[in-house]
């Protein structure tokens, strides 16, 4: 009620019936019933759990009437959409959310973003934009939509939010398949109350009675109420349930990468020493070493030109330009090629990236925009030592970067780009692909970088 005796339109989170409280008769199995199922019935990846399923509440209505600390608004990039979620939260909210909203300067795909929730009840409200879907790009839509629940849960858990209320984050208006985007959001969820449960007391999936169907028939899948329903909603889960926070699996992803390509393992001795084996019989042309042109610098230092310390500080700058309009542009049709991502540490424990020659069209993409991406994913990559490793399987004379792109990446990128790669492997189809895998080529970067 409000100071007048009024109802209030907002609903109080703790007024709701929790996931787990709506199915009582499964939840009074009886011990000896629960017994069997364990000894003799093959699990579910996910387990049934009493304290995860009663922190999970599914509600028909609006999320921007939800009293919880906070509630995710699914937008665009530019945090303007005009989708019935985000029109309800700018309407109840209020004009102050739009001067806020001018100061976050848009968001990226699979970001989150925070800002005060106003006149809502919830007190806080956290952006997020879901992945534009096509089909021939799933790989990369199932990764953006796990990145946006994982943001959000992270960004709460970080604000230390005791209750949140998702939206469904994939609108109508990006095309992504509803029960696909709701396997993800529960699986999501899910992972991440088992890891960070106590952070988090109550999440809210405020559905419409168009998607409460497919949360109603999935929800059973991922937080069974009893070992019963565990039980049966075992042959119903999809073959990909994710790794153990839930993110989309690629098995082309799960890349072993050795210290000696192609060299027997025997040696372990050799295998423990890593960085300590010498290389540097591979790759001694100019492209291997990855020289710029020395000459030139050197020449206008001789004339006095520019010294040493002002070229380095003109770089800087010059670096810090590029940077700052890679954060500030929408890049996200050149991420949604999936043309360069990581792809966990090598053996000597040094982050791998991965560049797949056939995910980039040259002649139809802006070149500049694939530059600013690049350095949008490596700025935060290069501060520690990295691996590159590029797959040039089934490319075309369309995929090929010209010579004048890549002398203009390497001006531009900052010198722990160079300082920091240690190697970069080549891996192409050979003969030997048939039989052994694919054929590695390693070349180490050259001691001056």
């Amino acid at each position: 009620m409000d100071p007048l005796g009024a109802p209030s339109q907002f609903v109080d989170v703790d007024t709701l019936p929790s996931w787990g409280d709506s199915c009582q008769d499964e939840l009074n199995t009886s011990d000896t019933a629960a017994e069997t199922l364990q000894e003799n019935t093959v699990r579910s990846p996910f387990l049934y759990n009493k304290d995860i399923s009663g922190k999970v509440i599914l509600w028909k209505g609006d999320v921007a009437l939800l009293n919880c600390t906070a509630i995710v608004n699914t937008s665009n990039e530019s945090l303007t959409d005009k989708n019935p979620v985000s029109e309800s939260i700018f309407m109840l909210a209020g004009p102050d959310l739009k001067e806020d909203l001018q100061k976050l300067k848009g968001c990226r795909t699979g970001e989150a973003k925070l800002t005060k929730g106003f006149n809502l009840a919830a007190r806080f409200i956290i952006h997020t934009v879901g992945p534009k879907y096509k089909s021939r790009y799933r790989t990369a839509a199932e990764s953006s939509l796990y990145s946006c629940y994982r943001n959000v849960l992270q960004l709460a858990k970080e604000q230390s939010m005791s209750s949140v209320g998702f939206c469904v984050i994939n609108s109508a208006k990006r095309g992504y398949p509803l029960e696909d985007a709701t396997h993800i959001a529960l699986r999501t969820v899910r992972r991440f109350l088992e890891i960070h449960g106590e952070t988090i007391e109550k999440v809210v999936f405020a559905v419409s009675e168009l998607e409460e169907a497919t949360y109603q028939k999935l929800l059973p899948l991922y937080f069974p109420r009893s070992l019963k329903e565990e039980c049966r909603s075992l042959p119903y889960l999809p073959a990909d349930i994710g790794n153990a926070e839930g993110e989309p699996v690629v098995p082309e992803r799960q890349i072993r990468i050795s210290e000696k390509p192609g060299a027997p393992e025997d040696n372990q001795e050799e295998e423990a020493e890593g960085l300590g084996v010498d290389l540097s019989f591979i790759g001694s042309h100019a492209f291997a070493r990855m020289e710029g042109d020395i000459d030139k610098q050197r020449r206008l230092i001789l004339q006095g030109q520019l010294s040493e310390a002002a070229l380095q500080k003109q770089h800087q700058r010059n670096y810090n330009r590029w940077l700052c309009q890679a954060r500030s542009e929408d890049l996200s049709d050149i991420a949604s090629l999936k043309a360069l991502y990581q792809t966990g540490v090598d053996n000597c424990g040094r982050t791998v990236m991965v560049v797949v020659g056939r995910n980039i069209p040259v002649t139809l993409i802006d070149m500049d925009k694939a530059l600013l991406y690049f350095i949008h994913v490596m700025d935060h990559i290069a501060v520690k030592e990295y691996v590159l490793v590029y797959f040039h399987t089934l490319t075309s004379e369309y995929n090929h970067l010209d010579s004048d792109f890549l002398k203009k990446l390497y001006d531009v990128v900052d010198v722990k780009y160079k300082r920091n790669l240690k190697a970069v492997y080549f891996v192409h189809p050979t003969f030997r692909s048939k039989e052994n895998g694919p054929y590695y080529t390693s070349y180490p970067p050259s001691p001056d970088l």
